[in-house]
């Protein structure tokens, strides 16, 4: 089986320290350093580890766990070569390798991956750009954790990043086309789908097109219905439409003021530097009239009807204090797909950030499901 290098890491170094009992502390300092990562990232690694050598966490034959002290490599272990200097296993930077297929109406989509395992597809959402992500605070951790474990695969939708700008079309149907086709460039049989805020839109219709594709999804922080889309009285349908109004004048005009108010709705509970970061990225992904266009084309958004369809296993991930997605689309999205599960994270924030406890608690329930069946 091959790992990824972080899982070869821990377990490299659990077997150079196999007798002693390895404290989590220690474990994180050694494989990641200075790095801040969650308790929750280590987790994920031992499991994976733990798969290699053919342990669970049930038995434990090999890779025990020492209950408020650490963990021990169990197993007796015979060296054929000369003893290894006493050194911590290299640290390694996932890499990501950008390629670019194009779309029956002459559209040019970029895409990447990283990781090495099993494949997981994330559908683009607002304003993505593979590239500049990469090394992003809004978006750098994200990567890292879905890299860990899985061969990542993202791109950036039509009109942003480093696809094409000038398209003529922006329609769900448009965005399901190019997720299908960049699944169809990498060459994926079945895989685990994840939807991030309008990207769950698109990963529901892509669910329910190709059921035998998408092993298992994960929506977080989605919609069915865009704000227009779910405008159920005149105040409504004139306030979503003021929304929009105002939205399309202030990124035309590029008005920092309303950019702010803008960052402030996705990341409510951040730091100000994270809502620069934030408003420097949407600056740098696409035009201002390009902006305008998506906020009309997320606004309309309704995949209610179809969502009833999805067969896969389903987990919804939501902020209990979303202020740009409202909680109740969440409870929407539950109901209406069967079996689906729902988890509520401790957070305002849209886009759940590094150094809050929510971070932990999302990479924890995202990861239990992915690997309930190796995925």
């Amino acid at each position: 089986m091959h790992v990824e290098p972080q899982v070869f890491d821990v377990l490299l170094y659990l077997v150079q320290n196999r007798d002693r009992v390895v404290s989590k502390p220690e474990l994180l300092e050694a494989v990641w350093g200075s790095r801040y990562v969650s308790d929750s990232a280590l987790t994920s690694r031992l499991k994976v580890a733990r798969r290699a050598v053919g342990d669970d966490g049930r038995r434990q034959q090999l890779i025990t766990t020492v209950h408020g002290v650490g963990y021990r490599f169990a197993a007796d272990v015979t060296e054929s070569g000369p003893p290894a200097p006493d050194q911590q296993p290299v640290r390694h930077r996932t890499a990501q390798q950008i390629r670019y297929c194009r779309s029956p109406d002459d559209v040019r989509i970029a895409y990447a991956t990283s990781g090495v395992g099993p494949p997981l597809v994330k559908a683009a959402n607002w304003l993505t750009h593979v590239d500049l992500e990469w090394d992003s605070p809004i978006w750098a951790h994200w990567i890292e954790e879905l890299s860990s474990a899985h061969q990542l695969i993202r791109y950036d939708e039509r009109g942003c990043g480093l696809s094409d700008w000038d398209v003529r079309e922006f329609s769900l149907d448009a965005w399901v086309e190019d997720l299908e086709m960049v699944v169809d460039a990498v060459g994926l049989e079945r895989f685990p789908l994840l939807g991030i805020s309008q990207g769950g839109a698109v990963a529901v219709s892509y669910a329910v097109r190709h059921p035998t594709k998408v092993s298992r999804l994960v929506l977080a922080g989605a919609y069915a219905r865009g704000r227009l889309a779910r405008a159920a009285t005149p105040s409504e349908r004139e306030e979503a439409d003021l929304d929009l109004r105002v939205g399309r004048i202030a990124w035309e005009r590029d008005d920092p003021g309303y950019r702010q108010v803008f960052a402030a709705q996705f990341l409510p509970e951040a730091p100000r530097e994270a809502w620069d970061d934030f408003n420097r990225l949407q600056r740098a992904t696409t035009s201002t009239a390009n902006i305008a266009r998506f906020l009309d084309a997320f606004a309309r958004i309704d995949v209610s009807d179809i969502a009833r369809n999805v067969a896969c296993p389903t987990l919804i991930l939501h902020a209990r204090r979303d202020r740009r997605v409202p909680m109740a689309q969440a409870l929407e999205l539950a109901a209406l797909i069967p079996g689906s599960e729902l988890r509520l994270l401790d957070t305002g924030n849209h886009i759940v950030t590094r150094f809050e406890p929510a971070w932990s608690d999302l990479v924890e329930q995202l990861n239990d499901f992915l690997l309930a069946d190796g995925s």
